[in-house]
This record gives structure tokens, sequence and C-alpha cells, in this order.
């Protein structure tokens, strides 16, 4: 398999002869082989683990995103990504840096929410005077 991992600014990393590739989805883990059906699949901060022939096991640390699979081609698409250090530092760095990331998006998601609301509010009581 051909492995693309790509973050909204840049080509992460592009892998030839990928022998499986394991991703954590919302439903759990899944494995991706290089006869398995395309398929699309939704991923949530964790580890991504793919094999090469050369390489071995490498571990990534990934953001939210999507991974889709079509014939012998695996593209992930993740907001964020952390390679090159060992299984423990990337298990962390899950933790700290992309789940709180997320919580401070939803802190600022629901501010501007409150805000948009107030705004569309004092717009309807002018339009009413």
């Amino acid at each position: 398999m051909r492995l693309k991992i790509l973050l909204p600014y840049r080509v992460f990393a592009i892998k030839e002869r990928v022998l499986n590739i394991v991703a954590e989805t919302e439903l759990g883990s899944y494995g991706f082989l290089p006869n398995r059906l395309d398929c699309i699949a939704p991923l949530v901060p964790g580890i991504l683990m793919y094999k090469t022939h050369d390489e071995g096991e490498t571990f990534v640390a990934v953001d939210q995103g999507i991974l889709v699979k079509t014939g012998p081609e695996v593209v992930v698409s993740v907001r964020h990504a952390i390679g090159g250090v060992d299984l423990g530092q990337l298990e962390s760095a899950v933790k700290q840096q992309f789940l709180d990331l997320d919580e401070r998006e939803r802190s600022v998601r629901s501010t501007m929410a409150k805000l948009e609301s107030s705004f569309i509010r004092r717009y309807m009581e002018l339009k009413h005077e």
C-alpha cells in the first residue's frame, strides 16, 4: 500500500510498500491490509501505526481527521500529527496537545455562538423598533 498523511498546510509523510495500518476511530481500532475493500473511516485523536518493509513499525500521533482507502492508496488527512518520538511520548502528546486543543476549540465555539445569538437578538430588537 501507499500511505499519505496530509496536514492542512503540508504533506506530513508519504510511505511506499506499507504492509499494514492500524488507526483509531470512534468505534475502536481498525486494521487495514492491502486487500481490504475500499473504505472511509473517521479518525479520533490517537496513535496511527503503520508497518513497512524498510522501517518496521512506526507510530504517529494524529489529531481527528479522516482515513480514505482506495485500492492500494491510503490517505490520512488530519489537523495535526507528531512523529519521530517513542510511543510513550506520543501517547502523552495526544492527551496534552490534541485533546486539550479540542477542549479549547469547544470553549471558543461556545463563546462565538453566544456572541452570534446576542447579535441576532439585538438586531431583531432594533428591527422591530
